[in-house]
């Protein structure tokens, strides 16, 4: 998708006109979670999702959440649209094999914590996953998807950007009615800030934040920065915060696929600026192979408030796949 136009963030004039296509999306929503029984699977579904189109922190959820399960003794498999890849799978993800044109840029990056599957059809990889020894699903995304049984959904929110105006697609940022979603949802993973002012439908919330990796030379540095997400300038906000000098940002459209000749302008800038290139872990893999040692990626991980209190929500599907 493109970046969130800036109107998603506010009421006004635009948003006000948007308002009737706004209804109509989510009438359309409604209706297809009416029309379809999803299937259920024989393992626990943990659902990461969100209720805003454009980055909340949903992918280095699913990374945490894999690690976590990984540590307790469980066998997580994860499931992925595979959005901006031409394979419509189910399909195993296999990072020495596959690409980001053909697999996504996130079904890449979440392969590098438990196996992967990419499809639109979602019961269809399930199957694929539990045929070949999943104990828990986590399905990344796929919270307004109604042909798979969830059996918990994380609805992942930053708290910076909270619901944006509070509107439906395309007046506002939202895939569906916040008060519809938070029914549906078992628990809120709040990203960054506080939820001041923000309503949560009276769901547990788990408080986190994104901290880099091996960052602390970027101090004073001189960077370039570039990022094609929904909301690129929190990245470059997060290397401010760091103390990165700044001397040049770009923004792409989400999942962008860089051309040789864009990489090349975006390295010569660096060049003449004595600044590092630096972009993140998720356009890194969207890069051509020689690039991705030319550019440095910033390593961000997600931090629990309350790791315990979270694994103890996750216990009782913990001991069902176990069982």
């Amino acid at each position: 998708m493109p970046q969130a136009p800036d109107f998603w963030s506010r009421p006004g004039w635009l948003s006000d006109l948007l308002m009737p296509l706004g209804y109509g999306y989510a009438a359309a929503g409604a209706m297809r979670r009416r029309l379809h029984h999803p299937w259920r699977a024989t393992v626990p579904v943990l659902c990461i999702g969100n209720l805003v189109a454009g980055g909340a922190g949903k992918t280095p959820v699913t990374l945490s959440l894999a690690h976590l399960l990984r540590a307790a003794g469980k066998a997580p498999h994860i499931l992925s649209r595979g959005y901006g890849g031409s394979s419509s799978g189910p399909l195993r993800v296999d990072p020495a094999r596959h690409n980001a044109a053909e697999v996504g840029d996130e079904a890449l990056l979440l392969a590098q914590a438990a196996p992967t599957w990419i499809g639109g059809d979602r019961a269809a990889s399930a199957r694929a996953a539990i045929e070949a020894s999943a104990e828990m699903l986590l399905l990344d995304d796929g919270f307004q998807n109604p042909t798979l049984h969830q059996d918990f959904a994380l609805l992942v929110i930053d708290a910076n950007y909270g619901l944006g105006n509070g509107r439906v697609i395309p007046a506002g940022p939202l895939r569906e009615p916040a008060a519809t979603g938070f029914a549906r949802a078992q628990a809120v993973a709040l990203i960054g800030g506080n939820a001041a002012g923000l309503a949560l439908g009276n769901k547990p919330v788990f408080k986190a934040r994104l901290v880099p990796h091996d960052a602390s030379d970027l101090a004073g540095k001189k960077t370039v920065a570039f990022a094609g997400l929904g909301r690129p300038e929190k990245f470059f906000a997060t290397l401010r915060e760091l103390g990165a000098e700044l001397v040049g940002t770009h923004a792409f459209p989400d999942h962008h696929a860089y051309r040789e000749a864009e990489l090349a302008r975006l390295m010569a800038e660096a060049s003449e600026q004595r600044a590092e290139l630096i972009t993140t872990e998720k356009d890194l893999v969207r890069l051509a192979a020689p690039w991705r040692d030319r550019v440095r990626a910033l390593k961000v991980e997600i931090r629990w408030e309350d790791e315990a209190a979270l694994i103890r929500a996750l216990a009782p599907f913990m001991i069902k796949a176990h069982g």
